[in-house]
């Protein structure tokens, strides 16, 4: 099948939080958007012409079988204030997005930030997924217990991956078809095992907008076909960069991230 080649980038935004922002000097403060932000970021994206998508929704623009002027939509850890107040602002605006949760601390807190300093915040619990989902969005998987899967042993690290989706899928009675690399760490083997676990793309942290279309369709192949580095067909969905919106991320630059080359140079750095 042949796509064009000529297709404009996508960007995928990466949040964290949607809160109140904690006070000046606390750990990690930049990873919070407030919502009135948030809510002007979205009206910004609405102006400006663009549907937010979550990865259900965007996988085929990335594939190139469809085209339209549009945005990825993630949240990363699943917070428990992405649904109370980020999902208002994506209902008013008709969006989508993938929240990416750690499957055994549903319901639980960011325990991996307690040791830098960070305050514990809520993520949400099953029951709460359940209403994001049934609002129209997606929950996509970040590992069992939030680890940095270039740490593990290959065993280890395959189970964190493809564990996650099932306990996630168990929990909510939905698919579970997006990973994302927590801190966006990986390796060539974690690509193999996110393929073989059966996901349809996977995020990373490397900044940049995606160049389009990414791999060509068809069904993916089997940990037997894919080579000693995992390699086999096209690796593009599984190695996706996102565009980072922070604390003080203002309207001018979130549209410099969406509509100039700004962000794929911010990639090239070394």
């Amino acid at each position: 099948m042949h796509y064009p080649r000529a297709l404009q980038p996508i960007s995928i935004l990466m949040y964290h939080q949607v809160d109140a922002v904690a006070a000046r000097g606390s750990p990690l403060r930049g990873l919070t958007v407030s919502p009135t932000a948030f809510a002007r970021q979205m009206g910004l994206l609405k102006a400006l012409g663009y549907r937010g998508l979550s990865m259900v929704e965007l996988a085929p623009y990335l594939r190139g079988e469809r085209q339209g002027k549009v945005v990825g939509l993630s949240f990363d850890d699943g917070y428990l204030n992405n649904l109370e107040h980020a999902l208002p602002v994506l209902q008013r605006y008709g969006f989508s997005a993938t929240c990416y949760a750690v499957s055994n601390a549903l319901g639980g807190s960011n325990h991996w930030d307690h040791a830098k300093g960070m305050a514990p915040k809520a993520l949400m619990n099953a029951q709460q997924m359940r209403a994001w989902i049934a609002a129209g969005q997606d929950i996509g998987a970040h590992s069992c217990d939030h680890v940095d899967l270039g740490t593990l042993p290959d065993a280890a690290a395959e189970q964190q991956i493809a564990l996650c989706k099932l306990q996630l899928e168990a929990a909510l009675d939905a698919p579970v078809r997006h990973f994302c690399y927590p801190y966006g760490h990986y390796k060539d083997q974690h690509v193999a095992m996110v393929r073989a676990a059966g996901y349809a793309t996977a995020t990373t942290t490397r900044r940049g907008r995606c160049a389009v279309p990414l791999a060509a369709v068809g069904p993916q192949p089997t940990a037997a076909q894919l080579d000693a580095n995992g390699q086999g067909a096209s690796t593009a969905l599984f190695e996706l960069p996102r565009v980072p919106v922070w604390r003080a991320t203002s309207l001018a630059a979130l549209w410099l991230k969406l509509a100039t080359g700004y962000e794929d140079r911010k990639a090239s750095r070394p």
